[in-house]
């Protein structure tokens, strides 16, 4: 874990599907999270047992991830809720994707085929006209 460069970032912790949400910011995603699944932060997330990691996003700069927190803190339960069933329906915990031990369900797969998301049209695409 160590080697990772930190991740600055917001997230959304949960206590389960659909349960209580928590809205944090962090310049070490990868810490943070851990230390929220570990309870070695007191507070709301630990009181309500928000450990499940369903949504983040990064940020190029902590001030960025401070509004974005401060914003998503002013939203009603019912946005957030959305926020996260958009890229998140299953309500998988992303922890492990962050270490490449799963596969993030934010990415959905290639297609295969020949439709216009396949990897044989991209490659036409970039051969040009």
């Amino acid at each position: 874990m160590s080697q990772r460069r930190p991740c600055i970032a917001t997230y959304i912790l949960a206590s389960r599907p659909l349960g209580v949400l928590y809205v944090g910011m962090t310049s070490n995603l990868y810490e943070r999270t851990r230390q929220h699944r570990e309870d070695r932060i007191e507070g709301f997330a630990e009181r309500y047992g928000c450990k499940t990691l369903v949504w983040y996003e990064m940020h190029g700069f902590v001030t960025e991830a401070i509004r974005r927190e401060k914003a998503l803190k002013r939203w009603n339960r019912t946005w957030k809720l959305e926020l996260v069933e958009k890229t998140n329906p299953g309500w998988r915990d992303l922890y492990p994707s962050l270490f490449g031990q799963a596969p993030d369900p934010r990415v959905k797969p290639e297609d295969d085929g020949e439709g216009e998301g396949s990897v044989s049209a991209f490659l036409r695409r970039l051969d040009g006209p």
